[in-house]
C-alpha cells in the first residue's frame, strides 16, 4: 500500500482514468461492429464519420495506437465503399421465373 498522500491520490485517479478508457474503448468497438454489420450504404455512410471520430479520439488519447486507428479507419472506409445502396439492389436483382414456376399458376 502507498504511504504518501499523493501516491494514494494517484492510485484513485489511475483507476478512474482506466474505467473511463475502458468505457470509451468498448463504446467505439460496439459502434465499429454496428457499422460492419450495416447492409444499407446510406445508413453506413451516415454512421462512418461518427465512428471515425470516435477512433480518432481514442488514438489522440493514446487508448489505441495511431497505426491501429489508421488501419481500422481504412478498413471501414473500404467496407462502406463496397456496399450497394438499397435502391441499386432493387433495380439490379429481378426474379427469374422458370417454366416449372410459371406452370403452377396455369
Amino acid at each position: 500500500m502507498a504511504n504518501h498522500k499523493s501516491a494514494l491520490k494517484r492510485i484513485r485517479r489511475n483507476e478512474a482514468v482506466r474505467l473511463r478508457n475502458r468505457y470509451q474503448h468498448k463504446t467505439t468497438r460496439n459502434a465499429i461492429k454496428k457499422l460492419r454489420s450495416e447492409e444499407d450504404k446510406k445508413a453506413a455512410e451516415t454512421l462512418l464519420p461518427i465512428v471515425v471520430g470516435m477512433i480518432d479520439k481514442l488514438a489522440k488519447r493514446k487508448i489505441i495506437h495511431a497505426n491501429r486507428a489508421a488501419n481500422l479507419k481504412s478498413n471501414l472506409m473500404k467496407k462502406v465503399a463496397t456496399l450497394y445502396s438499397t435502391v441499386a439492389l432493387s433495380y439490379k436483382k429481378k426474379p427469374r421465373y422458370t417454366r416449372l414456376f410459371l406452370m403452377e399458376f396455369i
